[in-house]
């Protein structure tokens, strides 16, 4: 049977999806197979949105029409029947997982405390101990403020976590821990943990049984409302600008029913301007001011009466060519202000920004390993892909390293940037032009605010540079003048960053080629004593485990010395990431079986490897199927010590591994994290120019824990 928590409030508004979503997220990487199921779904006229952003995770593999118990229709027509639905509906789901995330209901029907006493008695009959959250918040704050509200004491959560668990105790309902959530962020860590003190006292037997209290600030990004939810609130079209900016948040309004000259000083940052369609000098100054760069950077316009914008008023528009959304709707202006003001910031999975928001308040201010402990999950043995990416992440946030990215042009890069830096991954330089970086991350709705942005052009460091660069190469006879050219070039300039210490490792390649980002590296950072190449692994996540090939991306035909430093050097590596190194030097030979050059290569090359670092197990030459199944294994090498549970496949030339470890990623479902550059002084990693965000976000934290290795 699945461990089951049931996670539920008091009220609606508590920002219980971004509890569940931690939960979720803290579940995937200590268990392979996680489950989610919503008991009262929170609509019949649209998708749950709550549940399709939990589905969406990595993590969670089932379907939306099975993680969905009833609606609230169901409950009102007939509770105990809907009571057995439920349990039905849960039960269908638990047999397909070793964890379930259980999520209450919403307070959008039907009355607070009756709602509270039926998702105790849903929460009893499952068998789920529950998770309650208290909202730190009460009635709508300021009225120019998005999704704003007013803080609520201590002593005041603490009467809610009295009612609420009179309730839960009432429906028999077992409490597993409760989550003050949404408290004032502008109030000191002492009244955060006066908050915890003040539920935790509401909680009888709290002290004794050990319940996990905790407490997590609200993030005005999280509950302030996308512009695409706007635009859905006012039943509204877009009419122009960048689709991929509806996802950006609003953080206020601002109402223009005045001349522009008194509109301007009254924007401000993440604004939504509302404009008459008829005042289009207000409209082109709005969008002017934007563009400026002397004025803060709005999230979007909505143009409010149906107005038609005249022609010369559209041909301007595209013109123009901005990137602010701006939507029409038919609606008064005092009908599209009430809208939206009473729009509110969904937690869904479209926008990443929200997301990762949402992971680092619940990771900061949860302990996770308290909680899995709590809820009687062991970290499997198995490792997944998610798990090992997680793994990554919590080696790289262990000790934070500074990581350059001289790719500040490329919207992946600044994606993958927000991410790193929300999540605690890596310090963060980025290589551009710091108005023209900063302004598209603001456009992109990305946060980069705690990252360096240098550019590749400033004087002092081209300075620096030239004369370093210069005193490298000067056996080349590369003069001060040539060199200063030379080191503004990305690739340049942030492997001199590494270099001098500037920065403790690269991550580049998005947009650049692997000859364009390494070359720099074979001048300046040059290899370990010791090794004479520097060559490439893949990470392989299988479903359950993680193999390590190399080489396959960089040497295209290595002789026997080359082949040898390869497989020192990517057994360093496995041990690096937490992988056993059992080393197989493949072949299309086994043992004594089969003779030729490339397997006297294979041979010769295994013979260096025991030579030169003998406490390491390697075999070879060997086959694939003998290196990695046991019972081939058994026929072919018997009493081996790695044939049949290699770790590390080293492969005869680049041609062998490059196909392989693409034939595996495609036809295994795989997941192939690399190249990992090695050999190198100091860490510079390439990517794929296909590269996804999620590849150039685990390409820094694996950047970052090659830099924690330097020097040890």
């Amino acid at each position: 049977m699945a461990h089951s928590i049931f996670i539920t409030s008091a009220e609606g508004h508590s920002g219980k999806s971004t509890v569940a979503l931690g939960v979720l997220q803290a579940l995937s990487h200590a268990t392979p197979r996680v489950g989610v199921f919503r008991a009262i779904a929170r609509s019949t006229v649209e998708p749950d949105y709550v549940l399709e952003m939990l589905l969406a995770h990595d993590g969670v593999d089932l379907p939306y029409d099975e993680c969905i118990g009833v609606t609230y229709d169901d409950v009102r027509h007939d509770p105990e029947a809907a009571l057995a639905t439920i349990v039905e509906r849960y039960k269908a789901v638990e047999a397909q997982c070793d964890a379930v995330v259980i999520v209450g209901s919403d307070y959008t029907d039907v009355g607070s405390p009756a709602e509270l006493a039926y998702n105790a008695r849903i929460a009893a009959n499952l068998g789920a101990p529950v998770l309650l959250v208290i909202g730190g918040r009460a009635a709508q704050g300021q009225p120019e403020q998005l999704g704003s509200s007013i803080p609520r004491t201590p002593a005041e959560m603490g009467q809610i976590a009295d009612l609420a668990l009179a309730e839960l105790a009432h429906g028999r309902a077992e409490l597993f821990a409760v989550v003050a959530n949404r408290a004032d962020p502008d109030r000191s860590a002492e009244t955060i943990d006066a908050i915890a003190r003040a539920v935790a006292a509401s909680v009888p037997g709290a002290a004794e049984s050990r319940i996990p209290i905790w407490a997590i600030p609200e993030d005005r990004f999280l509950v302030a409302p996308s512009i695409r939810g706007i635009m859905r609130a006012v039943d509204g079209e877009l009419l122009a600008g960048d689709p991929d900016r509806l996802t950006r948040e609003a953080l206020g309004v601002v109402v223009a029913g005045m001349s522009m000259v008194n509109v301007l000083p009254r924007l401000f940052e993440g604004a939504v301007v509302v404009i008459p369609a008829d005042r289009s000098e207000v409209l082109l100054a709005t969008l002017l001011a934007n563009a400026s760069g002397t004025f803060p950077s709005i999230s979007g316009i909505v143009l409010n009466g149906g107005f038609e914008l005249p022609e010369p008023i559209t041909r301007l528009l595209d013109g123009l060519g901005s990137n602010v959304p701006i939507i029409t709707t038919g609606l008064g202006t005092y009908e599209t202000t009430v809208r939206i003001m009473g729009t509110r910031g969904r937690l869904a999975a479209d926008s990443q920004r929200r997301y990762d928001t949402a992971l680092a308040l619940f990771e900061q201010n949860v302990d996770t390993d308290e909680l899995l402990r709590s809820f009687g999950v062991a970290r499997a043995t198995v490792v997944t892909p998610l798990m090992f990416e997680f793994q990554l992440i919590e080696r790289a946030r262990s000790e934070r390293k500074r990581i350059v990215l001289p790719e500040g042009d490329d919207d992946r890069v600044l994606r993958a940037a927000g991410t790193v830096l929300k999540r605690g991954i890596a310090d963060l330089v980025i290589l551009g032009e710091p108005f023209e970086v900063r302004a598209r991350a603001i456009e992109l709705g990305i946060d980069i605010a705690g990252a360096e942005v240098l550019s590749p052009f400033d004087a002092v460091h081209v300075h620096k540079f030239a004369d370093e660069y210069a005193k490298l190469r000067a056996h080349k006879g590369v003069t001060v003048a040539q060199a200063a050219d030379t080191v503004t070039d990305v690739s340049y300039f942030g492997t001199l960053m590494v270099h001098l210490g500037l920065a403790d490792g690269m991550v580049s390649g998005a947009a650049h080629t692997t000859a364009h980002t390494i070359r720099p590296a074979f001048e300046i950072i040059k290899t370990k004593p010791g090794v004479s190449v520097v060559s490439s692994v893949f990470l392989m996540a299988l479903a359950d485990r993680v193999l390590v090939y190399g080489d396959c991306a960089v040497i295209p035909d290595p002789t026997s010395e080359q082949l040898a430093d390869i497989a020192v050097s990517s057994a360093a590596t496995a041990a690096q990431f937490g992988i056993e190194p059992r080393i197989a030097m493949l072949s299309y030979s086994t043992g004594e079986s089969g003779s030729g050059a490339e397997v006297e290569k294979v041979r010769h090359a295994t013979a260096l490897v025991r030579e030169r670092a003998p406490e390491l197990p390697v075999e070879g030459p060997i086959q694939y199927d003998a290196a990695a199944d046991a019972a081939v294994a058994a026929a072919k090498m018997p009493g081996s010590a790695v044939a049949g549970r290699a770790t590390v496949f080293v492969f005869p030339d680049l041609n062998t591994g490059n196909n392989t470890y693409k034939a595996v990623q495609r036809s295994a479902g795989a997941v192939a994290i690399g190249p990992v550059l090695q050999g190198l002084n100091k860490p510079i990693n390439d990517l794929s120019r296909g590269a996804l965000v999620d590849d150039i976000v685990n390409t820094i934290a694996i950047t970052a824990i090659q830099a924690q290795g330097v020097g040890s």
